[in-house]
């Protein structure tokens, strides 16, 4: 049973605000057509609309297209009630044209599934361009003022070893001959879509990983999954040998650079978005146990004599072009997230015991007062 979620923490909705004041007094009274707005890229966006809409008067109104809104407004009441939202039931790729006209376009949206490259990877490659060629059609017919679309630093392929951080201007790719590229190879197809259709202008996401309340906890993600075995008492599985290299970057930073790039971003034009901070998985784990312990960290398999491998954005461009940076510290990042997931009804879908969730809920708060 899927109980509600509660509210976004107001810090974090504070935190946003204070830094993208200016861009809500260019989008007062716009309204925003959002796919992918039930995800959690999506959900953090919401519920940073409202924020903006209660305290800065932004008066900004959004359609969220959802292949099941019902099934979504029953988790998250608190934005069922919000007035400045409808919801349009569909499927990115032939949901049918809006009666009013939208400003700006966010494409978040995924494949239908997280493990449909996988499972299926012709569907997901079918399904990517599919949404994306039907997206477009509807930002020309809206005339639309810009366009956001999310894509993935996969589309670089592997990173090598003699870049500690990959810069937007790589030109190495994913393997086509290898079935596990589709992932990487669809993004790429998507950012080709939108780079034939240059009378939308629309500015590339190129995301990375992430951390914070709603990232899914029974997913690929390696920090989700490590969250989650937290929450559940430990331990916390590596599966692998804990080597491999990624930069976090906490979801409030994040909804500030997804605005940022809507409203100032070049079109035409990629930017990565992630955490240059590089850390590798065992650290992390070890980190979420520190956090949330004490908890053991299970390693499955030793180090070799291998390189680690990287997956790391150079920010260079986002820096010095929209002077975005990594405000929050992943320590405080992974205890708020722990904080949240603690404090939500959503944790009973993990099947959380009270004891453990008791345990983590006085680590959590232990560890903010000591910090302050």
């Amino acid at each position: 049973m899927n109980l509600p979620c509660p509210p976004l923490p107001a810090a974090d909705l504070e935190h946003i605000l204070a830094h993208t004041g200016p861009l809500w007094r260019e989008l007062a009274g716009s309204r925003i057509f959002i796919t992918g707005g039930t995800g959690f890229f999506g959900i953090w966006l919401l519920e940073t609309l409202t924020a903006a809409n209660d305290l800065l008067k932004a008066d900004v109104g959004a359609t969220v297209l959802s292949r099941d809104p019902q099934r979504f407004l029953a988790r998250m009441p608190h934005l069922a009630k919000r007035s400045e939202f409808d919801w349009l039931c569909g499927h990115p790729a032939n949901f049918p044209f809006p009666d009013r006209r939208h400003d700006y376009i966010l494409h978040l949206a995924t494949a239908t599934s997280p493990h449909l490259d996988r499972t299926d990877p012709i569907e997901m490659l079918q399904t990517k361009l599919a949404s994306i060629r039907h997206i477009l059609d509807y930002a020309r017919h809206t005339r639309v003022r810009r366009m956001l679309v999310t894509s993935s630093g996969a589309v670089y392929g592997p990173q090598p070893q003699e870049l500690s951080h990959i810069p937007e201007t790589y030109s190495g790719a994913p393997d086509p001959m290898n079935p596990a590229s589709a992932y990487g190879q669809g993004k790429r197809l998507v950012e080709q879509m939108c780079a034939l259709t240059p009378e939308v202008p629309c500015v590339i996401a190129r995301c990375f990983s992430f951390i914070g309340p709603h990232l899914p906890l029974n997913a690929r993600f390696a920090a989700g999954n490590f969250l989650r075995d937290a929450i559940n008492g430990g331990p916390i599985v590596v599966h692998g040998d804990g080597t491999p290299l990624r930069g976090y970057l906490y979801a409030s930073d994040l909804v500030i650079w997804l605005l940022k790039l809507l409203l100032v971003g070049v079109p035409g034009r990629p930017y990565n978005v992630g955490s240059d901070l590089a850390i590798d998985l065992a650290a992390l784990a070890a980190k979420v146990a520190r956090i949330a312990g004490p908890i053991a960290v299970k390693r499955l398999l030793r180090p070799d004599d291998k390189p680690p491998t990287r997956y790391v954005p150079d920010l260079a461009r986002a820096r010095e072009e929209l002077g975005l940076k990594v405000w929050t510290d992943l320590s405080v990042a992974l205890e708020r997230t722990l904080r949240f997931a603690g404090n939500s009804n959503a944790t009973s879908r993990i099947h959380c015991g009270c004891k453990n969730m008791a345990q983590l809920l006085y680590a959590c708060m232990t560890n903010h007062h000591q910090q302050r």
